[in-house]
């Protein structure tokens, strides 16, 4: 099958695929306060979920990140990852999963046995009041959730999204939590994607706002970077730290994601204002084949990304919904 690239030359290997717009939490950069759910019916089947993964593993994507909502408010999660996993067979090299953790620990070692390679577990503070004041929840079912990970035996690496007035002064903090534990740790500046109206740019603490507070307790180094969408650093000669600098520092050129909306809408880019509806066609009996070139259209039609249309994207799908 042919790989998918993009008319700026650029290959595709990373798909999202969101498994559920639901989340226990009310992170203020991911969601509205009081956000309209969508209708159970609308979003995508176990079966529907992994026929379309099958169909872009077939034409080059090798890894594959669930993400939501919180992925762990879906029922069938555990026979979904069964199930994705099995794409192993026809080329799927990696399975991951992007989750707050709060309702992992039960789950942990279930969910490692059934195919998840690594997790990403969103942890914006350390302080307990700062991560009740970010999210509206307590952060100890989080902390026993990244320690079930661990005893497990699985990768797990953190994301922190810094706003300033909010989080700002956690940064070293977090960093030193992590560093004591050996988890890898990725800051990510706080990007234009949440209810519209929201954002402000002068509330983005910058990469190099974060190197210089880290550079005031410890050596950080760079290190040459990849494909990855985090500028690696090396803390103290050791620890290895990502910095996502979206805003101040894009990486759309190196892109090789793709991402599946929860009702099954591809978005090329993070801040495309559209998506292409392959849930709905699947749904009106469309076969591999037509909507393999509606996958290949969409993608080589795909926009340079946010360097090239700074600022917020207007559309009504808040990041909740859109996946993690």
């Amino acid at each position: 099958m042919s790989p998918l690239i993009d008319r700026h030359g650029r290959t595709k290997r990373k798909l999202r695929i969101s498994l559920t717009d639901r989340c226990n939490f009310r992170c203020t950069y991911c969601m509205p306060e009081h956000p309209d759910w969508l209708p159970r019916a609308s979003l995508l089947e176990r079966g529907e979920i992994v026929r379309l993964a099958g169909l872009f593993v077939e034409h080059g994507i090798d890894q594959i990140r669930l993400t939501g909502g919180e992925p762990l408010l879906r029922r069938d999660l555990v026979e979904c990852v069964r199930e994705i996993d099995a794409l192993r067979a026809r080329g799927l090299t990696r399975l991951s999963m992007t989750t707050n953790a709060s309702r992992i620990a039960p789950k942990a070692r279930e969910l490692v046995e059934a195919g998840i390679d690594d997790f990403n577990v969103s942890l914006d503070a350390i302080d307990p009041a700062t991560f009740h004041h970010l999210t509206k929840r307590d952060i100890a079912p989080v902390l026993d959730g990244i320690q079930a990970l661990v005893d497990a035996g699985a990768k797990v690496k953190l994301n922190a999204v810094v706003i300033r007035g909010d989080n700002e002064k956690d940064v070293v903090p977090l960093l030193e939590w992590a560093m004591e534990r050996a988890l890898p740790l990725r800051f990510i500046e706080y990007m234009p994607l949440d209810a519209p109206g929201h954002w402000k740019r002068d509330a983005v603490v910058s990469e190099a706002e974060m190197l210089a507070a880290i550079g005031e307790r410890h050596r950080v180094e760079s290190m040459p970077r990849g494909h990855d969408p985090a500028t690696p650093y090396l803390v103290d000669g050791r620890y290895p730290l990502g910095v996502i600098s979206t805003v101040s520092n894009p990486f759309c050129s190196t892109c090789d994601r793709l991402r599946i909306t929860a009702t099954g809408e591809l978005f090329t880019c993070l801040f495309s204002p559209v998506g292409t509806p392959l849930g709905a066609r699947l749904r009106e009996g469309v076969d591999d084949t037509a909507l393999a070139a509606q996958v290949a259209r969409a993608v080589w039609l795909k926009d340079a990304g946010y360097a090239s249309r700074p600022g917020p994207v207007d559309r009504p799908l808040t990041m909740h919904a859109m996946g993690g």
